[in-house]
């Protein structure tokens, strides 16, 4: 009886992990776009493709439907969901609120968290500024994605984590596909500096107004470049 009490043990230890892994990899395909929107596929086929079993690509498919990315279809399989420019605009509405409190509540935070936490978000522009320069667009996608999820995370919100990691997920093709398009790089490097300024001086509702004003200008600038080109699905 112990001998089957401890096998059964080690198969509830192993399953979580197993999903946990699937769930990785599907996203960072979706992400990626190596399971590109509108891709369809059976949860064998998928599971053969990221080489896994077919078990805990079913169960990490259901927490991608709970995330907005995957759609589980009855006897028809997975459908990899593309995303709409409307979708976007909803996107940057909760991003817009959400990453102004977040900042605010970093400015608010003991001195010695705050400085440590500026000098984190700075390490992540001048990535920016450095990868810029260079002319390396992914890794200045890299390092502006660091920089939102460290201010983020500094907050200490874990509600607010997950929702921002949610839509961070959702609307990550649409950024990264757009980045050759925009214009604006140098603004979002010295936008990203006055959200900094301001967390070092406990300027709280600084922090809250330049972090709404650099969502908004990313948002004023990439709606129009996804209508101008006609993305209408990523």
């Amino acid at each position: 009886m112990a001998r089957v009490k401890s096998a059964r043990t080690d198969d509830s230890e192993k399953r979580p992990s197993l999903v946990d892994d699937a769930y990785a990899a599907m996203k960072l395909a979706i992400r990626n776009s190596d399971f590109a929107p509108g891709y369809q596929a059976s949860e064998q086929e998928i599971a053969l493709r990221l080489g896994m079993s077919r078990t805990p690509v079913h169960e990490a498919a259901i927490r991608l439907q709970e995330d907005g990315l995957v759609r589980v279809l009855p006897r028809r399989g997975i459908l990899i969901c593309a995303i709409a420019p409307e979708d976007m605009r909803e996107i940057y509405d909760v991003i817009i609120a959400l990453e102004g409190q977040a900042a605010e509540r970093v400015a608010g935070l003991p001195e010695a968290e705050r400085l440590r936490a500026a000098g984190e978000l700075a390490a992540h522009t001048d990535a920016m500024a450095s990868a810029q320069i260079s002319g390396d667009l992914p890794a200045w996608g890299t390092a502006d994605e660091g920089f939102h999820r460290t201010l983020v995370e500094q907050a200490g919100n874990g509600r607010l984590i997950r929702i921002m990691q949610t839509i961070n997920d959702q609307s990550h093709r649409a950024r990264m596909l757009t980045l050759r398009l925009r214009q604006e790089l140098d603004a979002s490097v010295t936008e990203h500096r006055r959200i900094i300024e301001a967390i070092r001086e406990a300027d709280a509702p600084g922090a809250h107004r330049h972090a709404r004003e650099h969502r908004i200008r990313a948002r004023d600038n990439l709606l129009p470049l996804l209508e101008n080109f006609g993305l209408r699905h990523l």
